[in-house]
């Protein structure tokens, strides 16, 4: 354990950081809140719809990595400001959309801003706090998100898009909000940067050379222990993306009304809060990796089986829980805070390796929403989909089953039998 003093400003700057990560996520998914007026006030197919929800994470793909790169140089406090000002800038596009095409650019520019929230905030824990707190710490963002996509779909459509005019107005307004918050962010992370203890020894002469972005990418993408965290980030994103994306129109097919299936999927992301806080603990009590992950897969996709099956309130209810708490939830912070842990990644590779998960995981978010949409428009239902997600889950649990503890993760592939 490390002796140095945690100071008080450093608690400040994540607590902020972790209400700039409230508002990403509230603009992500006022886009899902709304596609159902969207759709039909922009004339969009099932398909499209299903590229315009995957539009964020398809951005992540070619930038994600190099994103990673850029922040591990820059540091956490400017890319955060850039990011949310982007943000900000995005989701006002989206709201004066005419069409497919501009409310597809305007939310692939949210997802530029994005990278910068999703690889800033890990890199942020690894600057404020010692390593063997950054799965608590880790923690306290992920809620910040996790509460930010439940009030959007609490209070968006039902509440607040009303008194503000519809979902065109409520998108700008929401933008200017944050545009603004970036502005505060700057001032107040720039006055409070030279009162924190920073905890990583030196900087390792990190620079925008080739030759040194060429040397970190090369340790973090033969990296075995972190390959498999790719795997199973790519499933969790899948899942995470598709059914979060799609769930109130999946529950509205089912005869729901708008607001019982807004009040639902809030339930179904808030749940998340109990895997967020409560797998991470677990893992810590234990001194265990691999076990946590392998049970949040096969819960996730216990889960999902439930989902398709489910013909009352309250089974849907408990798969939701399921879905909500293990695999997507729980998982969440393991995935951030594992590569701070890692040995050869650690705080200073920490925003290249979470780029590099979500370089690749976000290939399984984009295809998440996407395949869902097809699948629909080919079969006229969403069970298929679901079965999908479930054997995504189980695959996670499978990755999971492989992985080494992060304290043996440089041992190679033929040393990972089990004894």
């Amino acid at each position: 354990m490390s002796d140095r003093r945690i100071s008080i400003e450093s608690y400040i700057l994540l607590g902020l950081a972790s209400l700039g990560y409230f508002l990403f996520m509230f603009s992500w998914f006022s886009l899902a809140a709304y596609l159902v007026p969207i759709v039909e006030e922009l004339g969009l197919s099932s398909t499209q719809a299903g590229v315009v929800t995957g539009a964020v994470q398809l951005s992540y793909i070619p930038l994600a990595l190099v994103s990673g790169l850029v922040i591990d140089r820059l540091g956490s406090r400017t890319s955060l400001g850039v990011g949310l000002f982007v943000i900000g800038s995005a989701h006002i596009g989206r709201g004066l959309s005419a069409g497919f095409t501009t409310i597809l650019l305007s939310t692939l520019l949210l997802g530029v801003g994005g990278t910068a929230i999703t690889f800033g905030l890990p890199k942020l824990v690894s600057e404020l706090f010692p390593p063997e707190r950054s799965g608590t710490m880790s923690s306290v963002y992920i809620v910040g998100s996790t509460l930010g996509s439940a009030t959007v779909f609490a209070v968006a459509r039902p509440l607040v898009g009303p008194l503000a005019g519809g979902w065109r107005p409520f998108f700008v307004y929401t933008g200017v909000v944050v545009a603004g918050f970036a502005a505060v962010w700057s001032v107040v992370s720039w006055y409070l940067w030279g009162r924190i203890e920073w905890f990583p020894d030196s900087a390792d002469d990190q620079s925008f050379s080739l030759a040194s972005m060429r040397n970190d990418l090369v340790r973090v993408v033969t990296h075995y222990g972190l390959l498999l965290l790719v795997v199973i980030g790519t499933m969790r994103l899948f899942i995470t993306h598709g059914l979060s994306n799609w769930l109130p129109t999946i529950l509205e097919a089912r005869g729901m009304t708008p607001a019982l299936a807004g009040t639902l999927t809030s339930l179904f992301i808030l749940i998340r809060v109990l895997g967020i806080l409560g797998i991470p603990v677990l893992s810590d009590r234990f001194a265990t990796r691999r076990l946590p992950i392998i049970g949040c897969g096969l819960a996730g996709a216990a889960g999902m089986v439930g989902l398709i099956v489910a013909n009352t309130v309250p089974t849907l209810v408990f798969s939701l829980v399921l879905v909500g708490a293990f695999v997507i939830g729980g998982l969440s912070p393991l995935i951030r805070a594992i590569p701070i842990e890692m040995d050869g990644i650690g705080p200073h590779l920490t925003a290249v390796a979470t780029g590099l998960i979500f370089t690749v995981g976000e290939i399984g978010g984009f295809m998440g929403p996407f395949l869902i949409g097809l699948l629909h428009d080919v079969t006229g239902s969403f069970g298929v989909a679901l079965g999908v997600l479930a054997l995504a889950s189980l695959f996670a649990a499978v990755a999971g089953y492989y992985l080494n503890e992060p304290s043996d993760s440089e041992r190679s592939p033929a040393a990972t039998d089990r004894d």
